[in-house]
């Protein structure tokens, strides 16, 4: 058991010796005398500040948090002002911020009209069990660009994590021990759903998080919708486990956005028991590490296009090699590109009909666009929250910050463009609950392109006032401005995965042109 802390007066911490290196922050003694020698801003900087309360130094040049790193160099607490020394400095990592708008409406008072106490209480059940699982893992890995150990992805497994993050439906029912915070499958919706995409995002590193499962969220989807039961029961569970890591397998170097393009081609053995597949992937999530890949194959003629793609599931084989390509973001998250040499694959591995697997991808694309929207407005919430605490934080010219009308007037445009494109997600996410699957992949792919375009266009204008506001913080990797400088590095991803802006806006118009009256006339 710790000894209680010994109580200073102001007096005695200032009439210490130099050598001693006492500092006052917050109420608590630091004693910095053995730390000095590793201060990454030199000895002198502590010297200048021994004997003195230096809060105000601390908060301009660091983050509340690295004071957790610290404890053990806490000597002692300010005589009377205990209370405040024992108050928590930052907030339970599992708890809600309090900051205004770090949250969405639904959390911060508002009244919603879709999300009920249930939701409240799994948000807190996902934050709190991705602390305990992830914690500052989070951000070794960001910074590493190690992918995340096959242990991990069962932990996350074995706490429902997976499960949560591939929308309602009988699917869930094949998860180890349940969904996170107890919920039944049964009552699981879209926005429990959006609810894991966002704590996810809400972690604040790119990189590190699309490694933590973003393959997962676009390739297993395909398997349960269009699996027969048997390569439904076969990969699945394993994969909800978190024993098998799973990515999407569709873009090519040559083909881009152009998915009919695709080049990889699937011929039928002379047996007819396999296909034999030839070709090449490029930018794949998690490929770097997958044990299967939901892939896209030419079966028909290069001429017959859409009409000539099947999809498969391919088990990492002979033949299969996959090479890290390094991205603007962490080598975490696996990009890669994927070589099939003569890979045989099972027949009975075919997903949907063959030459229909176009089909299959485009209904697909809806959720996967849908949860990028989700996480790019998260990360952008997280941004928000950082600009406020810093504005209030921060003193220029002797007052915070948050003083300056120039100031306010740039966090004022950020809530205004994140609330509005938020709303809008909202709206598509309660439709995704109302329609069936079928539903959404006719009337819901030109809403989610257009409003896939909106999120991204609101993300980037946010991450450039982020940087003004935090000045050269922001384009530096570690300290005060860190995660503002994550974001800015990937938030064109969420503007070119999945469908670039420009195909958002062209698919959200053709989809538009689809059901205008024939007479419609000025």
């Amino acid at each position: 058991m710790s000894q209680p802390l010994k109580t200073y007066t102001r007096a005695e911490v200032a009439a210490a010796s130099k050598e001693d290196l006492l500092v006052i922050i917050n109420a608590k003694v630091y004693q910095l005398k053995t730390f000095a020698k590793f201060h990454p801003g030199g000895r002198h900087v502590l010297v200048e500040l021994a004997g003195k309360d230096a809060t105000k130094e601390f908060l301009a040049m660091h983050r509340v948090d690295v004071l957790r790193k610290y404890e053990r160099l806490v000597v002692g607490v300010i005589a009377g002002e205990e209370k405040a020394a024992a108050a928590n400095l930052w907030p339970a990592p599992a708890s809600f911020s309090g900051v205004p708008f770090s949250e969405s409406s639904a959390w911060m008072g508002m009244k919603s009209a879709y999300f009920t106490e249930s939701h409240v209480a799994f948000r807190a059940a996902v934050r709190k069990t991705l602390e305990e699982i992830i914690g500052q893992q989070v951000f070794q890995l960001e910074e590493s660009g190690k992918e995340p150990s096959l242990e991990l992805f069962q932990k996350l497994g074995q706490a429902g994590i997976w499960a949560g993050r591939i929308g309602p439906g009988p699917a869930l029912t094949l998860t180890p021990n349940g969904l996170p915070g107890g919920i039944a499958p049964k009552d699981f919706s879209f926005f429990h759903e959006l609810i894991v995409h966002e704590e996810i995002a809400k972690l604040g590193c790119p990189g590190a998080t699309d490694g933590l499962g973003a393959g997962l969220v676009i390739g297993l989807p395909p398997v349960i919708h269009f699996g027969s039961p048997e390569t439904i029961a076969k990969f699945v569970p394993p994969v909800l486990a978190g024993d098998k890591r799973i990515c999407l397998a569709i873009s090519e170097a040559f083909a881009g956005s152009d998915v009919a393009a695709i080049r990889t081609t699937a011929t039928k053995s002379p047996c007819g028991k396999f296909y034999i597949v030839n070709g090449t992937k490029k930018w794949i999530t998690n490929g770097s590490f997958a044990d299967y890949f939901v892939t896209a194959v030419r079966t028909g003629p290069a001429e017959a296009g859409a009409k000539g793609v099947s999809l498969l599931m391919i088990e990492r084989s002979e033949g299969l090699a996959t090479e890290k390509i390094i991205t603007s973001y962490s080598p975490s998250a696996g990009t890669a590109f994927v070589t099939f040499d003569n890979v045989k694959v099972p027949v009975e591995n075919l997903l949907g009909k063959e030459n229909e697997g176009f089909k299959c991808i485009m209904a697909n694309f809806n959720h996967e666009r849908w949860m990028i929207i989700v996480g790019v407005l998260r990360g952008a919430r997280l941004v928000v929250e950082e600009c406020l605490k810093w504005a209030h934080q921060r003193i220029v010219f002797g007052r915070p910050l948050i003083a300056q009308p120039v100031i306010r007037e740039k966090l004022g445009q950020m809530v205004a463009q994140l609330e509005s494109v938020y709303n809008w997600t909202e709206n598509i996410t309660y439709q995704m609950c109302k329609m069936t699957y079928a539903e959404q992949t006719r009337y819901l792919a030109g809403p989610i392109a257009l409003c896939k375009y909106q999120a991204t266009r609101v993300a980037l204008d946010i991450s450039e006032k982020a940087c003004q506001v935090f000045g050269g913080r922001a384009i530096t990797r570690t300290g005060m401005g860190q995660v503002i400088e994550r974001f800015q590095r990937a938030v064109k991803y969420a503007a070119i995965l999945g469908g670039s802006e420009e195909i958002m806006l062209d698919l959200g118009m053709k989809q538009t042109m689809k059901y205008m009256p024939k007479n419609a006339r000025l």
